[in-house]
């Protein structure tokens, strides 16, 4: 049987409007840029610009690849300044593709630019300014903030199996900013999460 390995070559496949900047999201991931729906696909990731919404093209890939079960995970690029808001981003997606989990939201530093992830499902800061990103509890201010947001997490992960992401029925959203980092390593440990090819 097949288990979760970080030392096998996955094929994964990245779709997404130029504005999301495909291209570079697959080469932090070790990834291919599809322009159709791949079936022999370990993981689909579906970058968008929340500036820029989501395409067709991107719509009708999503919905291909429900035929063939694929674990599917979208990283909201392009979270540069105030005006551009990862949970806009997931809203618009959870219309046209379907209901996402937000395991991690965005935190801002005081220019507004997006410096941390706070993990809903402990309430852990990755502090994304220090160099390695440092891991730490988030403060009371915090907690209140992504109360609801928790809530609605803990709620919709709350009868799925461990194994629900590699199975292809549980679809998260993750915000990243390749250029500090954001979200790569968040990324990373769900490509782990995916069994291992025979």
């Amino acid at each position: 049987m097949s288990s979760p390995s970080a030392n096998t070559v996955k094929r994964i496949h990245v779709y997404g409007h130029a504005s999301a900047s495909p291209q570079s999201v697959a080469s932090a991931f070790g990834a291919t840029v599809s322009e159709s729906p791949e079936a022999d696909s370990d993981l689909a990731i579906f970058a968008i610009n929340p500036a820029a919404g989501i395409d067709q093209q991107a719509i009708d890939n999503w919905a291909a690849l429900d035929d063939f079960q694929i674990p599917r995970l979208v990283v909201v690029n392009g979270l540069e300044g105030q005006e551009l808001d990862f949970d806009d981003a997931v809203m618009v997606a959870n219309r046209v593709f379907t209901q996402l989990i937000t395991p991690y939201l965005v935190l801002h530093g005081g220019d507004g630019e997006p410096t941390a992830l706070i993990r809903l499902q402990d309430l852990q800061i990755i502090d994304y300014s220090k160099n390695p990103p440092a891991l730490g509890p988030s403060d009371p201010e915090h907690e209140e903030l992504v109360r609801e947001f928790r809530e609605e997490y803990l709620e919709q992960i709350a009868e799925m199996d461990v194994g629900a992401f590699a199975a292809g029925i549980l679809f998260p959203a993750i915000p990243i900013n390749l250029l500090k980092g954001i979200g790569v390593d968040v990324v990373q440990g769900y490509i782990e999460l995916l069994p291992s090819r025979s």
